[in-house]
């Protein structure tokens, strides 16, 4: 018997698998851990904020910008910790179960979106005006410690999504939860001067916002963020390069 895949309806059920039907959970808190989450919510985006604006400003190849983005991570993840309890969340099966972890999802979202912006990539090289700010942040990663500047992009990917889609998230409550998560998200990155990365900010913060409400937890977003930035470290400076 041969077996006839559709590749429309595959992809709208992973759709809507992905980022659309939340999987059934009881994460209910009461008004004073709510009231805690905002405080400590807002605290640490005052802080965190700052400080990201500060170590987008450090010339490539200083090593203080490996303690301030370092720190910065430190402070999304205190920050989240101590806002309350979080959870890594579950998926959807293909068998229709909500039992497993967000991960293979997470990395094909993340897949898709490296192409996109690899895509995008090939655009802007041709603009001065867009390319011209994303080389000034890359050199951090042609100038410095590629290792090192890696390890910043996964531990900074966790801290973000630790607030911005835990305890954050976990803050506004569940009726805007997804918009105002992204709008936030996207507010902090305006700072760097890089038009690009407040698109990338706007676009990744969407798509792991949708994936925390559906699958209840960071760990998909975690998996989506470090996937995507990860390869667009490595992908990003290449492309630009080839096409001086």
């Amino acid at each position: 018997m041969v077996v006839v895949i559709n590749p429309v309806r595959e992809l709208r059920s992973f759709v809507e698998a992905a980022l659309i039907t939340p999987v059934p959970r009881d994460h209910h808190e009461s008004d004073a851990q709510v009231r805690r989450r905002r405080i400590v919510a807002a605290m640490t985006l005052v802080v965190g904020a700052a400080l990201l604006w500060y170590s987008l400003r450090i010339p490539a190849g200083d090593p203080l910008f490996y303690w301030a983005t370092f720190g910065l991570a430190g402070v999304w993840i205190c920050g989240a910790l101590i806002s309350g309890p979080l959870h890594l969340g579950s998926a959807w099966t293909r068998s229709g179960r909500s039992n497993a972890r967000p991960v293979v999802q997470a990395l094909a979202l993340a897949t898709l979106l490296v192409v996109v912006f690899c895509a995008g990539a090939v655009a802007i090289s041709r603009i001065p005006a867009l390319r011209e700010p994303v080389d000034s942040l890359l050199n951090h990663a042609r100038y410095g410690s590629l290792l090192v500047v890696f390890l910043i992009v996964v531990v900074n990917g966790i801290g973000e999504e630790l607030y911005f889609r835990g305890a954050l998230f976990a803050a506004l409550g569940r009726r805007y939860a997804v918009i105002l998560s992204t709008i936030i998200y996207t507010l902090t990155t305006i700072g760097a001067g890089v038009p690009l990365l407040v698109l990338a900010a706007a676009v990744l913060g969407l798509l792991t916002g949708l994936q925390r409400r559906v699958t209840g937890g960071i760990l998909g977003p975690i998996v989506l963020h470090i996937g995507w930035s990860g390869s667009m470290l490595f992908l990003l400076p290449a492309i630009l390069d080839a096409l001086r």
